[in-house]
């Protein structure tokens, strides 16, 4: 990803103004949470109709993870160079298109196909909000500024399935893809209006050079163990939340969206929760040993979802994931941001998303073509493994930050 450069002298606007773009980024944010959620929530549904086996669905749905994986960097980059204007525009209309082409998709590989164009268009959302922030609000308020521009995606997660899921039940599950476009469409509309004086700077600076991750540095793979492992829980968790409420608890289509919106819900509240705490508790902290070995342990009560045949136990055991989940995010992000450089923040970012998209790829692979698990019900051996991996990543990561930092910075 591209080193963001600091914005000219003064921000466009200095009064109310000066959020709006953010604003505008929330709901990109949350346009591209709610178009990546249609496909998991329905799933029951479209399974069912189209005859596609679990295993096909989440082989599927990881090509989005693959394709996200590059839409990062690539972003990144092509938003450094044409600018917030017309790169956000190209890419929302590159995934509006692929999400409403899983309406005309009835088999593996046109799902495979719509999934992966889906993940590479929205791999500009968070490259897009941090640089939204640095244009468009002086430096005493872009933390706060990259946080609303991140904060829809949770929102989408939570709405889409109180949005989408009655209009499925009621017109078919195509219909719900069709109204993504729509969905789509507005947004490009407000996108045209508000990226431009007096929100944003006529013409924003570009850096001269890209700058790439170095990944023969340590702090690059510190950052990756502690991010990519530690926080994966929400992604497979949300991808076959489905799945286990309908295959193995038995609810029907209507009953799982009443239900699919909690772990999101509890996912966004991490942010906000670990956040603080990690403001409050590990301010100075360059290496919070005590806290990311705090949700380390609570990450591991994941394992015992199928213990339980309570739906009300099962989904505040998944749900307690997901706000771990977050938690682990925003100290992993937080304790980068010591080892990275200021200018570098963008970047940072995007090995951080990146990097964790890839293990979501290479996780849904593992537990439905590889090993079979998903088609053969083996939701134990699902469940514990995902509630492990945030023990190997810290294990890593111990490892990999300790004395990273001279002597002289550390708390």
């Amino acid at each position: 990803m591209a080193t963001v450069a600091a914005p000219a002298a003064a921000s466009p606007a200095l009064d109310w103004r000066m959020w709006v773009p953010c604003l505008g980024m929330a709901l990109c944010s949350w346009l591209s949470f709610v178009d990546r959620q249609v496909l998991t929530i329905l799933s029951p549904t479209i399974i069912r109709e189209t005859g596609l086996t679990n295993q096909n669905f989440t082989d599927a749905a990881s090509f989005f993870f693959l394709a996200y994986t590059l839409g990062n960097p690539v972003w990144g980059s092509v938003l450094d160079r044409v600018g917030l204007r017309v790169g956000m525009l190209l890419a929302v209309a590159i995934w509006t298109g692929a999400s409403a082409s899983h309406a005309l998709m009835s088999s593996f590989a046109g799902f495979a196909a719509a999934r992966a164009v889906l993940g590479l268009g929205e791999g500009a959302t968070f490259p897009g909000g941090l640089r939204t922030a640095v244009e468009s609000l002086p430096a005493h308020l872009r933390a706060r500024a990259i946080a609303l521009s991140f904060s829809g995606g949770t929102i989408g997660a939570v709405m889409m399935p109180l949005l989408l899921g009655p209009l499925a039940i009621q017109y078919g599950w195509r219909a719900a893809f069709l109204a993504t476009a729509g969905l789509g469409a507005a947004w490009l509309v407000i996108w045209v209006v508000i990226a431009r004086p007096p929100f944003l700077p006529k013409v924003a600076p570009r850096t001269a050079k890209v700058a790439w991750p170095n990944f023969m540095e340590r702090r690059v793979w510190a950052l990756i163990f502690s991010y990519a492992l530690p926080a994966i829980s929400p992604g497979p968790v949300l991808t076959i939340l489905s799945l286990y409420l309908n295959g193995r608890l038995k609810l029907t289509q209507a009953e799982v969206n009443q239900l699919a919106w909690i772990p999101p819900l509890t996912w966004g509240i991490g942010y906000f929760f670990w956040g603080w705490a990690a403001d409050r508790y590990a301010a100075t902290n360059q290496r919070p040993v005590g806290m990311f070995l705090l949700l380390t342990a609570i990450s591991l009560t994941l394992g015992f979802t199928t213990a339980t045949t309570s739906v009300a136990l099962a989904m505040a055991i998944i749900s307690l994931s997901t706000f771990i989940g977050g938690g682990f995010q925003m100290l992993a992000l937080k304790v980068g941001s010591y080892a990275f450089p200021r200018e570098q923040a963008a970047m940072m970012t995007g090995i951080a998303s990146g990097s964790w998209s890839l293990v979501n790829f290479l996780l849904l692979r593992a537990i439905g073509q590889w090993s079979g698990w998903i088609n053969g019900n083996r939701w134990e051996e699902i469940f514990w493994l995902i509630a492990v991996l945030p023990v190997v990543g810290i294990a890593v990561w111990l490892v990999l930050s300790r004395d990273r930092t001279p002597r002289t910075a550390r708390a």
